[in-house]
């Protein structure tokens, strides 16, 4: 992943992550979800991704 993508939410919940990456890309603004999840004993957390033009919109949308 280069420099245009910034982290903008982190959740241990990956359905909750996949809630606002969904609620993301519904408003047009390109979402990602890393990941970061031990896949046996489910620790760690997931970190949504937009590029850097929309961190302010998103930001918003997800505080809402």
């Amino acid at each position: 992943m280069n420099n245009d993508w910034i982290e903008v939410y982190s959740t241990n919940d990956i359905f909750k992550a996949e809630v606002i990456k969904n609620m993301l890309l519904s408003n047009d603004i390109e979402a990602i979800i890393m990941n970061q999840q031990d896949s046996s004993y489910h620790f760690g957390s997931a970190k949504i991704y937009t590029r850097k033009e929309n961190i302010s919109k998103a930001k918003e949308i997800i505080s809402e």
